[in-house]
C-alpha cells in the first residue's frame, strides 16, 4: 500500500492543494476519508506512523457493524480471523461471581461484533481509504495548522525527508488521543470524574472463559479499580489495568511499570488465575488521564473527530464506535458545509448535539456503573460513589428517558440489576418506566381489531404536552445534511427528527380537534389508495408521541 500511496501523492504535490485534509489514519480518519472521496472530493489522508502499527483499544460492540458494512470492510473483517464477541462477562456489582451478558438478547440483526488485532483492523480500514481515492501519506506528521487567512487553512507536513506546506477547504481531524487541534486551540476539558491511568501488555497462553463466552470481555473489579481481559487471534490477550491516576502514579514513582502491573494483576482472582500459564508478550505501557473532551468540535474550516474531540473510560469499549460513527457524521457535515454553505453553521451545532449525545449516554454508563459496584471497598470506589452524588452530571434525565421502558440493552440495564445504582437514577428510571406503561395501555383501549380505518384512536382528542417545539433543522441524510424536521419536548429535549407529514399533523394537534377531523384536513385532496397507505403509520406515529410524552393526553371527543 506504501507504493500506491506515495504514488497518488507525489501526482499532487506540485500543487499541494486539497478540498480535504485529514489528519490521522485510526479508524475515524479512514472512515471520513472514505465516505468524503465517495462523494467525489479530493481527500488526502496524513498519517505519522507507518501501518500496520500497534494500538490498544481492541474490543468493538455491535452497533459498529453497519457502519463497517457501509464502509465495504466487513466482508474482509470478518475474513481476517478476528474473535467473535458475542458479550461481556464481569465481577461487578452486588455480585462476586462472574455474570454474562449476551448481545443476542437485545440484537438479532448484529448478535456478536469482534475483538480484532489493532495493526490489522486498522490497517484494513485505511487501505479501504486508498482503495476509494483517498491520497493516503503514511510517515507524515503534522506539526501546525494555520487558520490565520479566509482562504484555505495552511497545513505544515514533516518526513523523514522533507517538511511541506499544504493547503485545504477543509481540516478533519482524526488524530486520536494526541487531539492535534484540540492542543493547538486549547479546546481540550479533562473529565475529574474519570481522572484515571491505565497500565497494559499482551499474553500468549492465557485460558479463555469456558464457552458460550470465550469470546468475551473480561471485567474484574478489584481493590483498586478493575481489569480487562480481550481474547484475540493467535492465542493472544490484551490484559490491562485502570487505577486512580493520581495514587497509580504516586505508586509509579516508587516502583517499576513492570512491577505495579504485577502488583495490580495480582489482586485480581480470576484474571491471575487466566494468565497463569500464560507468557507477557511485552513490557507494559501507560496512558494517563485519558477522559476529556473538546471545547468546541467544529470550528472555521475544521471538524473534530473520535478520540480527538472526546475519550470516555474505556470501560465499555466505545471508542472505535465512537471515531466511526462520529467520522459518518463528520463527513455529512464537511459535504454539506462544502455544498450548502446555508447548512454550515446550524448544521455544526447538529453535528455538536448528536456526537455529544452519544458521548453522554456512554459516559453516564460508565459513570452510573462506577457508582454501583460494591465488590470492593477503597479510595478508587469510595471515591466515585462520593462524586456520583452530585449534580455534576447535567445529562441524567435525558439518560433516564433514553433508557426507560427500553428492552434490556446491555451495559445500561445491567446496572440496575447487577449493581446498586444511586437511588436517584432507578427512582427516576422506575417512574419513567410506570408512565410510559401507563400510556401504552392507555393507547391499547384506544385501539381495536378495527384498526386502523375504525379505530376509536379516530374519534381522541390529542392535546400536546407544554414545551413541545417542531422546528426546522438540519438531518442527517444520505451522505449530507438536509433541512428536516425536529420534535422537541422535555422528555427528549435533544429531539427526534420526522418526516414532514408527521411534524404537519403535530403543528395541527390544538386540542380541540379529533384525529379523525386533523387526518381529514391533513391528507384532504389525496387518491383515497394514498390514504389507505399513509393511516396506518400516521396513527402508530401518534401512538409513539404519546408513549414519549409529546402527546400529554387524550380525551372522547
Amino acid at each position: 500500500m506504501a507504493n500506491t500511496s506515495d504514488s497518488q501523492a507525489a501526482s499532487r504535490l506540485d500543487s499541494q492543494s486539497h478540498t480535504v485534509i485529514v489528519i490521522g489514519g485510526g479508524p475515524g480518519g479512514s472512515a471520513a476519508a472514505t465516505l468524503l472521496a465517495r462523494q467525489g472530493f479530493d481527500v488526502t489522508l496524513f498519517e505519522r506512523e507507518v501501518f500496520p502499527r500497534e494500538h490498544v483499544g481492541e474490543s468493538l460492540l455491535p452497533a459498529s457493524i453497519p457502519i463497517l458494512e457501509t464502509l465495504g470492510v466487513i466482508d474482509e473483517i470478518e475474513a481476517a480471523g478476528f474473535t467473535p464477541k458475542f458479550g461481556a462477562t464481569m465481577v461487578w456489582g452486588r455480585d462476586p461471581q462472574p455474570w454474562s451478558w449476551h448481545f443476542a438478547e437485545t440484537n438479532a440483526t448484529y448478535p456478536n461484533a469482534y475483538q480484532v488485532w489493532r495493526p490489522t483492523f486498522d490497517h484494513i480500514l485505511l487501505r479501504n481509504a486508498a482503495t476509494h481515492g483517498v491520497t493516503v501519506r503514511e510517515g507524515c506528521r503534522v506539526t501546525d495548522v494555520s487558520f490565520d487567512t479566509d482562504g484555505p487553512a495552511a497545513v505544515t507536513i514533516e518526513s523523514e525527508s522533507n517538511a511541506e506546506v499544504h493547503h485545504a477547504d477543509w481540516i478533519v481531524d482524526a488524530s486520536g488521543q494526541s487531539g492535534f487541534l484540540a492542543r493547538q486551540l486549547d479546546l481540550r476539558t479533562h473529565d475529574d470524574f474519570f481522572r484515571n491511568l491505565a497500565v497494559y501488555s499482551y499474553f500468549r497462553g492465557a485460558k479463555r472463559l469456558p464457552e458460550p463466552d470465550a469470546g468475551n470481555i473480561f471485567i474484574e473489579a478489584f481493590e483498586h479499580g478493575w481489569s480487562w481481559a480481550i481474547p484475540l487471534p493467535d492465542d493472544v490477550m490484551s490484559v490491562g489495568v485502570v487505577v486512580d491516576a493520581q495514587w497509580g502514579g504516586d505508586q509509579l514513582r516508587t516502583i517499576s511499570t513492570d512491577q505495579f502491573f504485577h502488583d495490580q494483576l495480582a489482586q485480581t482472582g480470576r484474571t491471575t488465575a487466566m494468565l497463569a500459564d500464560a507468557e507477557r508478550l511485552d513490557p507494559p505501557r501507560i496512558i494517563r488521564d485519558w477522559s476529556y473532551t473538546a471545547q468546541r468540535l467544529v470550528g472555521d474550516r475544521f471538524i473534530l473527530v473520535g478520540d480527538a474531540a472526546c475519550f470516555i473510560d474505556p470501560l465499555f469499549s466505545s471508542g472505535v464506535h465512537l471515531a466511526l460513527s462520529s467520522a459518518v457524521l463528520a463527513s455529512a457535515y464537511v459535504t454539506s458545509a462544502l455544498r450548502h454553505p446555508d447548512l454550515r453553521h446550524p448544521a455544526a451545532e447538529v453535528y455538536t448535539q448528536l456526537y455529544m449525545q452519544q458521548y453522554h449516554q456512554f459516559r453516564e454508563m460508565a459513570a452510573l456503573f462506577y457508582a454501583s459496584n460494591r465488590t470492593s471497598d477503597s479510595y478508587f470506589w469510595e471515591a466515585r460513589r462520593i462524586t456520583q452524588t452530585t449534580d455534576d452530571v447535567s445529562p441524567r434525565e435525558a439518560f433516564i428517558a433514553a433508557v426507560a421502558g427500553q428492552p434490556p440493552q446491555g451495559y445500561e440495564r445491567v446496572v440496575l440489576e447487577r449493581g446498586e445504582a444511586p437511588a436517584d437514577f432507578v427512582e427516576g428510571v422506575a417512574e419513567v418506566e410506570a408512565e410510559r406503561q401507563r400510556r401504552d395501555t392507555e393507547m391499547a383501549r384506544l385501539i381495536d381489531n378495527a384498526w386502523p380505518n375504525r379505530s376509536p384512536m379516530l374519534d381522541a382528542v390529542p392535546t400536546l404536552a407544554d414545551g413541545v417545539d417542531v422546528a426546522r433543522k438540519p438531518v442527517v441524510g444520505d451522505g449530507q445534511f438536509e433541512w428536516g424536521a425536529v420534535i422537541s419536548s422535555a422528555t427528549r429535549p435533544q429531539g427526534a427528527p420526522v418526516s414532514t407529514l408527521v411534524a404537519t399533523l403535530v403543528l395541527r394537534i390544538d386540542g380541540q380537534r379529533s384525529v379523525r377531523h386533523l387526518l381529514d384536513d391533513l391528507l384532504d385532496g389525496l387518491p383515497e389508495q394514498q390514504t389507505a397507505q399513509l393511516l396506518p403509520g400516521l396513527l402508530t406515529a401518534l401512538r409513539i408521541l404519546y408513549v414519549d410524552g409529546i402527546i400529554a393526553h387524550w380525551r372522547s371527543a
